[in-house]
């Protein structure tokens, strides 16, 4: 016999179903809920831990910023303290300098030259003075140039007129006129015995002094008689008579002598 229900099945299918779905819906928001607390806290841990290495970065910069600031102050004393070995170098190549300078001008001055004036701005030395003639200021170039301490002689001015100052003083009258040719001069100072640049200077045996260059050479150059005269040179009346004791222009030579036939 055919069994017949009468039952409402299918709505309680459609029930059953949307409890189904419910279920599943609350089940899958649960695991989104879930999956997004995890997703954030991963973040949030990377973000710290990225913080946490970033703040050390910081704090090694800091560190190595306050090291290269000690390099760069050790750097500067560095170069003072090399300046200054470089300036102690010079002095030790240049430190008898001035002495066989003086020493080279006494032995490098002809008769019939005398000096009036010296003059230093760096390594340029200005020479001025009177000469008996134009032969005497030509030798007297040649022994600077021969000298080693002296190079480069430059002639600036060469005239005959009377000094200003020996108008005036009776007892130099005789050198004005023993010496009618007032001179200008420039001289390059050099060292013989100065290290080239770039090389370790070698100390002095034991207090002993550089060789002097000008002792190889002859003392004075004298000119030649027939040189000293010339061409458009007054020719002097009278032999002019010797400067009195302590009246000579201070000068780093001899005392001007009397003219040679001159």
């Amino acid at each position: 016999m055919a069994r017949i229900n009468l039952l409402p099945w299918r709505a309680e299918r459609r029930e059953q179903r949307q409890r189904e779905f419910y279920a599943m819906l609350g089940a899958a928001a649960i695991i989104g809920f879930l999956l997004s607390g995890l997703i954030w806290f991963h973040y949030d841990q990377q973000i710290s831990g990225q913080n946490v290495r970033n703040q050390f970065l910081k704090d090694e910069i800091a560190k190595v910023e306050v090291q290269i600031k000690e390099i760069e102050a050790l750097d500067k004393q560095k170069d003072r303290l090399l300046a200054r070995k470089k300036v102690i170098e010079q002095l030790q190549a240049n430190r008898s300098q001035m002495v066989h300078l003086f020493d080279s001008l006494v032995r490098t001055i002809p008769d019939g030259v005398a000096l009036s004036n010296i003059k230093q701005e760096g390594e340029i030395l200005t020479l001025e003075g009177r000469a008996q003639s134009n032969a005497r200021v030509s030798a007297y170039m040649r022994n600077l140039e021969g000298s080693g301490w002296m190079t480069r002689p430059d002639l600036s001015i060469i005239e005959a007129k009377a000094d200003e100052k020996d108008a005036k003083s009776n007892a130099l009258v005789s050198d004005s006129r023993a010496l009618p040719y007032m001179f200008n001069l420039k001289v390059l100072l050099a060292n013989p015995n100065a290290t080239p640049e770039g090389e370790q200077p070698l100390l002095e045996a034991e207090g002993a002094a550089p060789a002097d260059p000008a002792t190889a050479t002859p003392a004075v150059e004298s000119a030649p008689a027939a040189e000293a005269q010339p061409a458009a040179a007054p020719p002097a009346t009278t032999a002019p008579a010797p400067a009195a004791e302590g009246t000579a222009p201070a000068s780093a030579g001899t005392a001007p002598a009397a003219s040679e036939g001159e």
